[in-house]
C-alpha cells in the first residue's frame, strides 16, 4: 500500500544510461550519466545532468561541447566502471579497452561500440541542486544501421539495450523481452 515518506524518492529508474564523452587540451574523459534526455527534435537538442565535483564537469565546460553515447548491453560493466571511476585517478578508456575516435564537428570523442551517438555544442548550462544541466544542440548523429529495423525502432535479434535499474544493476532488453504496440484510435 502506498504511503507518505519523508524520504526523497528516486524512480527515474529502469532506463539508459549515456556515456559522456568530453576532450579539453590534452584531456579527455568518459562518465556515465543517468540523467539525460533529447529536449528537442528540430531542431535536434540533447541535455545531461552533470555532477560539478565530477571530473567530466570542468572538461566539458571548458571545451564547450560534449558526445553522448549508447553503448549495447554486452559493455554493461564497462558503463558501469565508467560512472564509478573517476578520470582523475584512472584512464577509463585505456581500462575499460574502450577505443574511439575523433569526430566531425566538435572535439570529443566517440566510442567504436556506441550503436547511437551525438555530437553536441553547448548552447546553455544551468544549475539545479548538485547538477548542472548541460544543453547542447547535436551537429552530429551517428547510427548503426544493422541494429535498427526500417521503422526506427531497435532490431532486438542483433541489439541488446542495457536498462540501468540502480544500485549497480542492470537489465537486458532484447529479444526475450516481452514488447507490446497499443495502437489507440481517435
Amino acid at each position: 500500500m502506498r504511503k507518505p515518506t519523508p524520504k526523497t524518492v528516486m524512480h527515474s529508474y529502469p532506463g539508459m544510461v549515456a556515456l559522456v564523452t568530453a576532450s579539453y587540451k590534452d584531456e579527455t574523459n568518459i562518465m556515465s550519466a543517468g540523467w539525460h534526455s533529447y529536449i528537442s527534435y528540430n531542431p535536434p537538442i540533447y541535455g545531461v545532468a552533470i555532477g560539478r565535483e565530477r571530473y567530466t564537469y570542468d572538461l566539458v565546460k571548458n571545451a564547450g561541447c560534449f558526445a553522448i553515447n549508447f553503448l549495447p548491453y554486452e559493455k554493461a560493466a564497462f558503463i558501469q566502471e565508467a560512472g564509478v571511476y573517476s578520470g582523475g585517478n584512472l584512464n577509463k578508456f585505456v581500462n575499460g579497452k574502450m577505443v574511439y575516435d575523433q569526430v566531425i564537428t566538435i572535439e570529443a570523442p566517440i566510442l567504436r561500440d556506441a550503436y547511437v551517438a551525438y555530437e553536441c555544442k553547448t548552447i546553455d548550462i544551468n544549475s539545479y541542486g548538485d547538477h548542472d544541466w548541460f544543453v547542447g544542440d547535436i551537429t552530429q548523429c551517428y547510427r548503426d544501421e544493422q541494429s535498427f529495423l526500417e521503422n526506427g525502432l531497435p532490431d532486438f535479434e542483433k541489439l541488446e539495450i542495457p536498462l540501468y535499474l540502480g544500485q549497480s544493476e542492470y537489465a537486458r532488453l532484447d529479444r526475450d523481452s516481452r514488447v507490446e504496440g497499443f495502437k489507440i484510435e481517435e
